[in-house]
C-alpha cells in the first residue's frame, strides 16, 4: 500500500519575495508565480514544453500553462499547500534554465 507524502510547506510571503529576486522574469500574480515565455516559433515553444514536462513529471509537480503559437504562459503554485512552495520555485528556475534565461 502506497502512503501519501505530507503536503509541501507553503512559503511565507517573505520567502516568496526572496525567491522572486532569483527568478528572472517571474512575478507574483493572484498568489501564483507567473511568467510568459516567448520563442521564435511554435515548434520552439512546444519543444520547451516537452523539455519542461520531463522535469515536471520527475518532480511530480505539474505547471498550469497554455500555449498560443510561440508564447507559453505559466502559473505555478501547489494545490496541496494552497500556495507557493519550494517545488514551484524549483520548477520556475528549471524553466528559466531550459528557456536559456
Amino acid at each position: 500500500m502506497r502512503t501519501m507524502a505530507p503536503a509541501p510547506r507553503r512559503l511565507s510571503d517573505d520567502e516568496v519575495a526572496e525567491a522572486l529576486i532569483t527568478l528572472d522574469g517571474w512575478r507574483l500574480h493572484d498568489g501564483k508565480l507567473s511568467k510568459g515565455f516567448v520563442f521564435a516559433n511554435f515548434v520552439e515553444a512546444i519543444g520547451f514544453m516537452m523539455r519542461v514536462a520531463i522535469h515536471a513529471e520527475a518532480l511530480d509537480h505539474h505547471p498550469n500553462w497554455s500555449n498560443v503559437y510561440r508564447t507559453v504562459q505559466v502559473e505555478l503554485w501547489t494545490h496541496d499547500a494552497d500556495g507557493i512552495t519550494a517545488l514551484d520555485v524549483q520548477l520556475a528556475s528549471k524553466m528559466n534554465e531550459l528557456a536559456g534565461q
